[in-house]
């Protein structure tokens, strides 16, 4: 099934292009969720007026995901949690938490844009990236310290 990008969809394509999927995948989450629409010989008409809406769009998002990426490089995070003898932790430091500490000191960031690999689960200091745009990342330290 061709279908026509509303929004960036990680390993599927970018707003915009004409992607071909299964038909459930686009029955059931992209149309629903407002990330496509279908690829009807109207909708291509009318995707050559988008793409100039869309590229105006995309220079701005960019533009302030650069500046949102020079303020949180230079931000660092400190988190505590309990902790057993080898400093394994008890639970884990996920993106939630994460992005709570960000809120704390006045970042709204999606928990989905931080790509953690894994939740934490060890004392120390970690680069945590944050997605903020597809061609831009930003890195912000991360202190995860034993609870008194």
């Amino acid at each position: 099934m061709q279908i026509i990008l509303q929004e960036d969809v990680d390993k599927l394509g970018n707003r915009g292009e004409v992607v071909e999927v299964a038909p459930g995948y686009a029955r059931n989450f992209l149309l629903p969720q407002k990330l496509a629409m279908l690829a009807t010989p109207g909708n291509m008409k009318r995707l050559e007026r988008m793409r100039v809406v869309f590229a105006k769009r995309e220079a701005t998002e960019k533009g302030d995901a650069e500046k949102q990426a020079e303020v949180l490089n230079g931000v660092s995070l400190a988190i505590a949690r309990k902790a057993g003898e080898n400093d394994q932790l008890f639970g884990s430091v996920t993106t939630a938490d994460i992005s709570e500490s960000l809120a704390a000191q006045g970042f709204t960031i999606d928990r989905r844009k931080i790509q953690l690999a894994e939740p934490i689960k060890l004392i120390g200091e970690y680069q945590v990236p944050i997605k903020l745009h597809r061609d831009i990342v930003a890195t912000v330290k991360l202190t995860v310290s034993r609870e008194a």
